[in-house]
Parts: C-alpha cells; structure tokens; sequence
C-alpha cells in the first residue's frame, strides 16, 4: 500500500496481482463530502461512455469477462431508470477491473487506467496531478528497487572478494587480529580504486 497526495486529497494505492489499484473513494472525497462518494461513482458508473470505456479495458485484459452481460448493461445505458452499482458490474460482468475492499482500508478501487479516467469526473487538472503524482511515485519505487538490487549484488560480490582472500592472500599461522588487518587492507584497495579515499576517510567525511 502506498498514498500520495493530490490537490490536498490523500490518496490510497494498493497493489492487486502486482497491478496498482487507486482508490476511487479517495478521490470522490476531493470532489464531494465522505457520505457522497459512492453516489458520485454509481452516477459515474452507470453513463454509457464509461460502461463503454469500462467494457473495452475488460475486453482487452479479462479472458473471463462476460460480454453478453455487459452488453446488456450498455444498451440500458442513458435510460433515466438505468441503475448500476460497482457490486452489481462485478458480479455480474466477472470484471476485474475495480474491486470493492473492506476493512482498514475499504472502498472501491480501480486499476490505474481507469482510475485515471474516473480523475475527469472530478475534474481535469485533479486528473492531470493524479497522473503527474503516481508518476512520481512509480519513479521513486524504481530507484529504490535500483539501490536494493545494485546492494544485494555488491554483498554477493564481496563474499567473492573476501573468499578470495581467505583461501589466497592469508596464511595459516596468522592471528584473528592479523587477519582482519589483511582484509581491511584489501577492501580499501577496492575502495580507493572506486572511489578515491578508504571507508575509514568516507566515514569521517561522512558522519
């Protein structure tokens, strides 16, 4: 789970099958009260360009998506007694698309795609921050992934290193002491190559 902050709306991300779901309930609140958000959905819900949009994206992406079903919801589409609820589009579609969560953190969520479509029925510059701010959030989880990945590596590649010294650089007959003197020395070797001072000068640089 993940939050970012949109024009003053929290916003929750939670992660479904490694997918991003965003909250739909968070951002129905920075348009209206609490008690209002699951009205602002089902009004957006049930307008046939989002069963539209909603059916294509499930068609694109849900082998197991109910066409007939949908079909039947889009040609009753625009009536003024057309009624659809989240639930009912769920269960009745086999969507996977949005899901409705209880608990903690319950609501309805919806994939990023559509939830950033939903962005423009609270408005267009709430949809273009949505947009800009969990592209942020994307670029910050990569790097942090980068720096774990680039970190596992280097302690396998040290294990390497000092194995290397074990069975090579280190006689026998030397004490505890001794030895870790020789592997100080040749991890500084490394890191004056790398990086121009020893690990004891980057941590007086480095407090």
């Amino acid at each position: 789970m993940a939050k970012i902050n949109v024009k003053d709306t929290e916003i929750t991300i939670i992660s479904v099958e490694e997918k991003d779901y965003i909250s739909l309930t968070d951002m129905a609140n920075a348009k209206e009260s609490e008690s209002r958000a699951a009205d602002i959905i089902k009004n957006w819900i049930r307008a046939r360009y989002t069963l539209e949009f909603l059916g294509t994206w499930e068609q694109i992406n849900n082998p197991n998506f109910k066409v007939v079903e949908f079909d039947h919801f889009k040609t009753q589409a625009g009536l003024p007694n057309f009624v659809l609820s989240v639930s009912e589009w769920i269960e009745k579609t086999n969507a996977i698309g949005i899901i409705v969560k209880k608990g903690k953190y319950g609501g309805t969520y919806a994939h990023k795609d559509i939830a950033f479509e939903f962005g423009s029925a609270i408005s267009v510059p709430f949809k273009l921050y949505l947009i800009t701010e969990f592209q942020r959030l994307k670029e910050e989880e990569q790097k942090q992934l980068g720096w774990t990945a680039k970190r596992e590596l280097a302690k396998l590649n040290y294990h390497i290193h000092t194995d290397a010294i074990k069975h090579n650089l280190i006689p026998k007959e030397l004490s505890s002491q001794q030895t870790s003197i020789i592997y100080a020395n040749e991890a500084d070797v490394l890191n004056v190559a790398l990086f121009g001072i020893t690990a004891k000068q980057w941590r007086e640089a480095n407090p």
